[in-house]
């Protein structure tokens, strides 16, 4: 007679709604990436939160960290037609009947290459479907410096026809031990993107009032879901926001000369997030881009799109 096995010998090791984690470290910075989304789990200096963080066995609250491909914010009806075809994603927002924030925020992504101390790549492809019938490859590398955090995302379109694509990233920053309403949030964009009731772009205006951040504004009082255009660069052609503490520290977020937009959320109607934390989203375009084909990236066969953005606290 053969061993008996144990009903412990059954038990199947359920695997975190994150995925595998990879740490990384530099100095006094310690950043957590999670596989699902190519997530920023985590992210502080010493003991200060930069991001808001949530838990490797909880699913990402309100699309925290996430990489949003291949578009970011809504897509109307997840309808859309390009190149002469016409096609259906998911709803995924029921309540505005739209798709949201891409394809692979809940997909485990995998390391491409060596993994370093202070650096990782991770990657996956989009597997074709009538609704997005390309597949392109992105690999996401996030790198610890003594500058901050960066991130690289670099998509390549595998197939043979050129493919409609769009990128955005979602982390909530972080007030720290203070009160979001205690906060100071400056954008560089001069152009606020006005919406209808399902959040969907009407056209543009210039900043003024609440959504003129062009300077620190205090957050008390301001419930935002916004995105903004016509950014604002530096010498180095980047565009910035920056979020100022009551502990007098700054979150200064950076991004590429490939994105052309931001969202900012606070979260006041996102009962996940009710306040503790803003979300800055840098984007290569806007909300329903795929059907206006406003900043849409067309991606032929064999080419790359490359963005980069990043964080620090100062």
């Amino acid at each position: 007679m053969g061993p008996v096995n144990s009903p412990l010998d059954d038990v199947v090791q359920t695997p975190a709604p994150s995925g595998t984690q990879h740490v990384l470290r530099h100095g006094e910075q310690y950043a957590v990436v999670a596989a699902v989304g190519a997530s920023l789990r985590e992210y502080r200096v010493g003991e200060r939160d930069v991001v808001l963080p949530f838990a490797e066995d909880e699913i990402a609250p309100a699309f925290s960290g996430a990489t949003l491909a291949p578009w970011p914010n809504r897509l109307a009806d997840g309808l859309y037609g390009y190149a002469g075809g016409t096609y259906q994603v998911p709803i995924t927002e029921p309540d505005r009947l739209t798709a949201l924030h891409g394809l692979v925020a809940t997909t485990p992504f995998v390391v491409a290459g060596e993994a370093g101390a202070d650096t990782v790549t991770l990657t996956t492809t989009i597997v074709p479907t009538h609704g997005y019938p390309w597949p392109v490859r992105l690999d996401v590398t996030y790198a610890l410096g003594d500058g901050g955090l960066e991130v690289t995302t670099r998509a390549t379109n595998l197939g043979t026809t050129s493919a409609p694509y769009g990128l955005g990233f979602h982390p909530w920053l972080s007030p720290g031990d203070a009160s979001l309403d205690e906060c100071a949030l400056q954008l560089g964009a001069s152009l606020h993107v006005t919406v209808d009731e399902r959040l969907l772009p009407t056209g543009d205006e210039d900043v003024e009032g609440r959504y003129d951040l062009l300077e620190p504004r205090v957050l008390r009082g301001i419930a935002l879901d916004d995105a903004w255009l016509a950014p604002v660069r530096d010498d180095a052609g980047l565009t910035w926001a920056r979020l100022t503490t009551p502990d007098g520290r700054t979150t200064a977020m950076w991004a590429d000369a490939a994105f052309e937009a931001w969202q900012v959320c606070t979260g006041d109607y996102v009962p996940a997030i009710a306040r503790r934390g803003v979300a800055v989203e840098p984007m290569t375009c806007v909300a329903d881009a795929f059907r206006t084909g406003d900043l849409l990236v067309e991606l032929a066969p064999g080419a790359a799109h490359e963005a980069r953005w990043g964080l620090r606290l100062e």
